[in-house]
């Protein structure tokens, strides 16, 4: 197995060690729970190194990337990230990714780690076809990345940097600290604040302890904690946000996920000819009606949860599949995201989550699920 840069931190605190797309990863160090607790409450850190990095730069940059993404690039500014999917030809979702523009013909692509090498043969056979200008080139391993999410976190960064807490929702800044440049961006994956950053691997331990200097992350009361894969997952579900193997897959319609704004398909990218991957197969399904299931979000009572797989009913009749589904330790009950017939995705519908023992009952809630609430306006100097 691959192991990240941190994969010492992980072993000082205890990390709970399992293989996740050929990576050695922490799934938690003292509890999911508590861990999801920490990051809603005040802040953890996330090793995310395994998300793979993918340079590309050069004079047709934006070209090869309009093909590639569901979404506009060139009209992208210095700074700017943005989120958008790979589809294939049929319409369904080779990977969702995070594009970082720096300057005109120069990008990099965060992918997920169980897609970078399908979507490195991708971007190469594309760029080969069309004899593009462009040099591809795999950062994954030659750097490291980190998230650190929660409501207390921008007041800690705010510490070392007055810049970044002043940036936009999806805008980046590169920071020298000492000999190393990092770059920081205001992103993440779990519905909180906060910032995700990747740098050179070799210098990683030394800019995590520069910026955690000041906390003690073994006390009970610390204002930053380590986070694993399992808080990352269930904080990720009450935020809605769609996941690869679940809510997004090959065989899953791009217009079925719930990231619509992904998408574009609209008059100005139809006349300037610049057309995506599989933009035709979404232009046939769009002007038939739509994706035939969709996806939706279901709160259920009691204490059972549904698993990956298990069938909705609605009135003993099968009408769709749970994507994801957890005991949300936020809301304090058992939700799911499923994909379901499309006519009956209206709020508040009643369906069945069939486990094999039980039929759950539930009904459909707006997504997300969980939204931060907003920081508290500081009081004056004068007030």
């Amino acid at each position: 197995m691959l192991k990240t840069p941190l994969h010492q931190f992980h072993l000082d605190y205890h990390g709970k060690m399992v293989e996740f797309a050929g990576w050695e990863m922490p799934m938690s160090y003292t509890g999911i729970h508590d861990e999801h607790v920490q990051v809603r409450t005040s802040g953890g850190v996330f090793d995310v190194s395994h998300m793979g990095r993918v340079k590309v730069q050069g004079r047709h940059a934006r070209k090869l990337l309009e093909r590639l993404c569901s979404r506009r690039i060139t009209d992208m500014q210095s700074g700017q990230c943005r989120y958008s999917l790979v589809c294939n030809e049929r319409g369904g979702v080779r990977d969702d990714v995070l594009v970082y523009r720096f300057d005109d013909d120069d990008f990099i692509v965060v992918v997920n780690a169980s897609n970078r090498e399908k979507l490195l043969g991708h971007f190469e056979a594309v760029r080969a076809a069309e004899d593009l200008k462009v040099k591809i080139d795999d950062q994954t391993e030659s750097t490291a990345m980190i998230a650190v999410q929660g409501p207390k976190v921008m007041d800690m960064v705010a510490q070392f940097s007055k810049e970044i807490p002043s940036l936009k929702r999806y805008r980046f800044a590169v920071k020298n600290l000492l000999v190393m440049k990092i770059v920081v961006s205001r992103t993440g994956y779990t519905g909180e604040d906060g910032v995700e950053a990747f740098l050179p691997a070799g210098m990683v331990n030394m800019a995590l302890k520069l910026i955690l200097k000041d906390v003690d992350m073994t006390q009970a009361e610390a204002l930053i904690k380590p986070a694993g894969l399992g808080a990352r997952d269930t904080l990720r579900l009450e935020a809605g946000m769609p996941l690869y193997g679940h809510e997004l897959g090959e065989d899953i319609c791009a217009l079925s996920c719930g990231v619509d704004f992904a998408i574009a398909m609209d008059k100005h990218t139809f006349e300037r000819g610049e057309r995506f991957i599989g933009q035709d197969a979404l232009e046939k399904v769009a002007a038939e009606g739509g994706p035939k299931q969709k996806l939706v979000g279901i709160a259920l009572d009691g204490k059972r949860t549904a698993r990956q797989g298990n069938p909705v009913l609605a009135g003993g009749r099968p009408v769709g599949t749970v994507t994801s589904a957890c005991m949300s330790p936020t809301l304090g009950h058992p939700i799911a995201m499923a994909m379901v017939n499309s006519d009956l995705t209206g709020l508040g519908t009643a369906l069945e989550l069939d486990t094999g023992r039980a039929q759950l009952p539930g009904k459909i809630v707006a997504l997300p699920f969980y939204k931060a609430p907003k920081p508290a306006a500081k009081a004056s100097a004068t007030a």
